[in-house]
């Protein structure tokens, strides 16, 4: 089998490709991921998570090279990491009552071949109508100033939703394992064969 290379420095996703119980690397491209100009979010991400696979595979010529990205959107804005509590408490206040879309990107590149197959997966989440006292209590205990959205859905982020809306829910925390075994397959991977 070709080597495994999870091109992402996100530990959320080296964690989630564990579980497919496959020996991989990690290695962190760096790539520009400003948005071109009138690009849809949806383009973005899949077009950033292809360039990280691209990236990666310079250095790496004969490897399968997962590439991931991922945005959120409220009421079709995206939605940045908040970096201070001040821009969280408008990003929850903002989201209370609301649903946001992710859109997470995912590139498998055989860096071999050349051949990437890529696809954008969606997830949606519903926030319950939170009080400011209920947001600043939630961002005081987990801090997710360097998340997207303001939240960790991996965490105590969890008790922000009063739904989620997906086919998979590791699409919320960034790589949608689903989508990947069907991509790995393509590449002559079944992660259900010794």
């Amino acid at each position: 089998m070709q080597q495994l290379i999870l091109g992402s420095s996100s530990p959320f996703r080296a964690e989630l490709l564990t579980k497919l119980g496959l020996p991989f690397i990690t290695a962190s491209p760096d790539i520009d991921e400003t948005a071109l100009e009138n690009e849809s979010a949806a383009t973005l991400v899949q077009r950033l998570s292809e360039l990280k696979a691209q990236k990666i595979a310079e250095s790496y010529p004969d490897a399968l090279i997962i590439g991931s990205d991922q945005v959120a959107l409220l009421d079709g804005v995206i939605l940045g990491k908040p970096g201070n509590h001040d821009n969280a408490v408008k990003q929850l206040t903002a989201a209370s009552g609301k649903t946001v879309q992710f859109l997470t990107g995912l590139a498998l590149l055989n860096s071999k071949t050349g051949k990437i197959h890529s696809l954008v997966e969606p997830f949606n989440v519903s926030f319950k109508n939170l009080s400011a006292q209920q947001i600043n209590f939630y961002l005081q205990a987990e801090q997710p100033y360097q998340c997207a959205g303001s939240f960790k859905s991996e965490g105590f982020g969890i008790s922000l939703f009063s739904k989620l809306i997906g086919d998979d829910p590791n699409t919320l925390i960034g790589l949608p394992l689903i989508k990947l075994i069907s991509l790995l397959e393509k590449e002559g991977i079944d992660v259900l064969q010794p």
